[in-house]
């Protein structure tokens, strides 16, 4: 019995030494997770400029295009321009061959004068016969009269219409015989038309090419319905080529169309998108030509000297918006402003707060 008690007592201080043991040497206490108190986040409050813009996309087309056409059918007998040639107003392009033309005029003017002719020749006969003519007794005989007469009168109104008819036609093939040699309408480069060779024999009216003023250029944009009410005849715009990144080209919003096209965005009918069209002028740079790629951001709305705050700092709750307002040593309170103007990255204050303050976000 003493025995089993002593071993008790063996085994208990071994139990409580491996435990003091366990707990001062091989258990290590886990490091404690330090909270360090929230860095609130500072913004100013300032006054300075602050604009609102619309981004566009588009292409640089040439502002003056002169379409020439053939002024008549026949053959080309010279041509006085190359494809891309520089050429003034009044330099000739090409020469057409006259020589139908001439006689077609020879055989009008012809046709012209036969007609005079016969109606003086018709004149003269019938005031002859109407001289020798014996009195008229009865009724039969005057009713044929009258309708001889009325027979003349009526081919002579005809005639008359052919006449002028014929005359017309004829002042037509001498303006167009005018135009054989034919002068450029305006200076700039000449291009033909891009499906075909220059043409050795053309038909009326038929299309050639045209002259471009290289120096005059403008920027066509595509705008969303959300945008278009925003812009404006008279805005700047500030450009830039997708090929050149880094040049800003200046431009002026020229003209907003007011009928909108469509572009399909899926499959159907009812994703089609309305888009709008606006004309941006161009200054002449060395690198413009027609074509390429352009990027827009066209000035809708500045205002100078406005009070301007972070749009990150600004929250709103229903209708409100308000600030955390910074009141020094570490206290800010919960400030309502009235907004105006808000940008992606600026907000204008109405009231609420003043240039020098500061509020933070936590």
């Amino acid at each position: 019995m003493k025995k089993s008690l002593k071993w008790l007592i063996i085994a208990a201080i071994v139990g409580v030494g491996g435990y003091l043991l366990f707990t001062k040497v091989i258990k290590k206490e886990e490091p404690q997770m330090v909270m360090e108190p929230t860095q609130a986040i500072s913004f100013p409050v300032t006054q300075e400029t602050i604009t609102s813009s619309v981004q566009v996309k588009g292409k640089s087309q040439y502002q003056e295009e002169t379409l020439v056409y053939a002024p008549y059918a026949s053959k080309v007998t010279a041509w006085k321009v190359e494809n891309a040639g520089q050429v003034k107003k009044g330099d000739v392009l090409f020469t057409l061959d006259q020589s139908t033309l001439q006689n077609e005029i020879a055989t009008t003017e012809a046709a012209i004068r036969k007609a005079q002719l016969e109606g003086e020749l018709n004149s003269f006969v019938s005031q002859q016969d109407a001289e020798t003519a014996a009195p008229i007794g009865t009724e039969a005989e005057r009713l044929k009269a009258l309708a001889a007469q009325e027979t003349a009168r009526m081919n002579e109104e005809l005639n008359q219409v052919n006449a002028g008819i014929q005359e017309r036609e004829l002042a037509d093939k001498r303006n167009k015989l005018k135009t054989a040699i034919y002068h450029a309408p305006a200076t700039g480069i000449f291009l033909y038309d891009s499906s075909k060779e220059r043409p050795q024999m053309v038909t009326d009216n038929q299309y050639i090419g045209k002259i471009v003023d290289l120096s005059k250029l403008e920027f066509i944009a595509q705008v969303g319905e959300q945008d278009i009410f925003r812009i404006k005849k008279g805005m700047k715009v500030q450009v830039k080529m997708t090929a050149m990144k880094n040049l800003t080209l200046k431009g002026e919003v020229t003209e907003v169309s007011k009928f909108a096209t469509t572009t399909s965005g899926q499959n159907s009918a009812a994703n089609q998108v309305p888009q709008f069209e606006v004309v941006i002028s161009l200054q002449p740079d060395e690198h413009l030509i027609g074509g390429l790629s352009l990027s827009g951001e066209i000035e809708t709305l500045r205002k100078e000297k406005a009070t301007v705050v972070s749009s990150i700092a600004v929250m709103h709750e229903g209708d409100l918006a308000y600030v955390m307002l910074d009141k020094g040593n570490e206290q800010y309170v919960r400030q309502e402003i009235k907004v105006g103007m808000e940008t992606t990255d600026k907000t204008e204050v109405l009231s609420g707060l003043k240039a020098g303050d500061k509020v933070v976000i936590q």
